[in-house]
């Protein structure tokens, strides 16, 4: 008997190939159409390819600077951020100044609410400081000491009750009603949390608590401006500005803000207790006419001079759109300056290569004491502050800006009469003029500098008023122009 053995090819069990195999009844035509296919397929998988290694190779190519901004709370960061925008993002910035109505509304509300806070408890030396009478000043006795408010401040304090439901309209828009990004600093109930703040018509709330010690706080990013009034507009389309409730409030409030900000009795109130609202950021009193309007649109100038408070660490991105770095990517590390957020500074340090450290001290402060801590001197926490960042030995390498900043403010400060030796004693006695105060102050961090570095460097010190945009423009163009070299000269192309 004799056995047919039958020839079998292998079986194919990749079920890739099996699916990629021609139909075993494959006409020609169809044969032809199929290796078209083909090679179409691979001249798309090729052009993909090279689009990658484009990509790749301009990635390489692409210029990347890095900047962290440090400080205490308020010391103009976020101004200086802005100033960074303004000058090489002009488009962007324009287009978002639209953004900042409702924290400058909010501004004005809280400098209204200062004041009227202020007249809650006042004494007979606050409303009659010449009057001669012989009580002990620091008699507790109610009778001699405490008394009513002049009429027309308690009806001008009558007259701006709708504020209290516009500040709760404002922190409303800016606050998502979810998130405790409004922080109550001091006393206040949970009412004051997230501004659900109850309004109450034409009678007076029970307790201003809830308005004076807290401070609205937003997390970095965008999300509160997608909050505010919409999309942004135009810079340039007069006419398109949107009016809203809380611009209408302000706008009937106007004459009755600007008779509480001007009367002679409320100025006296303030100098008493040393309530220096012209020294804050976020002060529009002067300008109450201009920004109440019912078409009001804010200036470069406003934008820069609003307060808005941020919590944690943020990066901002931002591509230049002028000058010869046009398309050069920055980016600029904000981090909150508060006492309690400043231990988030540290990993920064660490995993996040940077060209330069720009860092604010207001020297105006030098009388003035933290908010979160009553008991430490605002200029002394920064000349601590200075000491620790430049002895860093992770940013030895890192060259440090150093901005004395808010220099006007000092000016204005030190021509009212108050006199710094009275506050740093070592300034001995010195002329007490913003120049001389100045060159003081800039010796004295230069040297902390030379003294704690743990690698000499060169040292970068700049007298500044962030908020003027004319100054700071050229200090902040010197500056970049000085970050550049550096990254050049770390990417070995210069």
């Amino acid at each position: 008997m004799t056995i047919m053995l039958v020839s079998r090819e292998p079986v194919d069990r990749d079920p890739l190939s099996a699916a990629l195999r021609p139909p075993i009844d494959e006409t020609e035509e169809e044969k032809a159409h199929r290796l078209a296919d083909e090679e179409a397929a691979k001249r798309v998988s090729l052009a993909i390819d090279e689009a990658i290694k484009l990509e790749d190779k301009q990635r390489k190519k692409r210029r990347l600077v890095r900047l962290l901004l440090l400080g205490q709370s308020e010391s103009g960061k976020s101004t200086t951020l802005r100033q960074f925008q303004r000058l090489y993002t002009p488009n962007a910035f324009r287009e978002e100044r639209i953004l900042w109505r409702a924290v400058i509304q909010l501004n004005i509300v809280r400098s209204i609410h200062t004041i009227l806070d202020a007249l809650n408890d006042i004494r007979r030396r606050d409303v009659y400081p010449s009057s001669t009478y012989t009580s002990d000043p620091d008699s507790d006795s109610e009778s001699e000491n405490h008394v009513s408010l002049p009429y027309h401040l308690e009806e001008l304090r009558r007259r701006l009750y709708p504020l209290h439901h516009v500040e709760s309209l404002l922190i409303a828009k800016l606050v998502p009603p979810n998130e405790h990004e409004a922080t109550t600093l001091g006393v206040g109930g949970s009412n004051s949390v997230n501004g659900n703040v109850p309004y109450y018509g034409n009678s007076y709330p029970p307790s201003s608590h809830a308005f004076r010690h807290q401070e609205v706080f937003v997390r970095p990013g965008a999300a509160w401006k997608l909050r505010t009034s919409g999309r942004p507009q135009s810079a340039g389309t007069t006419g398109q500005e949107t009016i809203d409730e809380s611009q209408t409030v302000l706008h009937h409030c106007c004459p009755d803000m600007i008779a509480l900000w001007q009367d002679h009795v409320v100025r006296q109130i303030l100098r008493r207790r040393k309530i220096r609202l012209e020294e804050s950021p976020g002060f529009y009193l002067n300008d109450l006419n201009r920004v109440t309007s019912l078409t009001y649109f804010p200036s470069d100038d406003d934008v820069l001079r609003a307060r808005l408070k941020t919590v944690g660490v943020s990066e901002y991105s931002f591509h230049m759109e002028a000058g010869p770095e046009t398309g050069t990517e920055w980016r600029i590390i904000d981090v909150g300056g508060s006492r309690s957020q400043r231990p988030t500074w540290v990993p920064f340090f660490d995993d996040i290569p940077c060209i330069a450290i720009i860092f604010l001290a207001p020297i105006s402060a030098f009388d003035q004491t933290l908010v979160e801590d009553r008991s430490i001197n605002r200029l002394e926490d920064s000349v601590l502050l200075w000491k620790e960042v430049c002895s860093n030995k992770l940013l030895a390498k890192v060259d440090l800006v150093l901005f004395l900043n808010k220099c006007d403010i000092l000016a204005s400060k030190l021509k009212s009469g108050v006199r710094l030796a009275k506050y740093v004693r070592s300034f001995g006695d010195r002329p007490n003029e913003p120049e001389v105060v100045e060159k003081y102050f800039k010796s004295k961090f230069s040297a902390i500098h030379r003294e704690h570095s743990p690698i000499p460097r060169k040292f970068y010190g700049f007298c500044t008023s962030v908020t003027d945009t004319t100054t700071t423009g050229g200090i902040i163009a010197s500056v970049k122009d000085m970050v550049v070299r550096e990254h050049l000269r770390a990417s070995k192309l210069l």
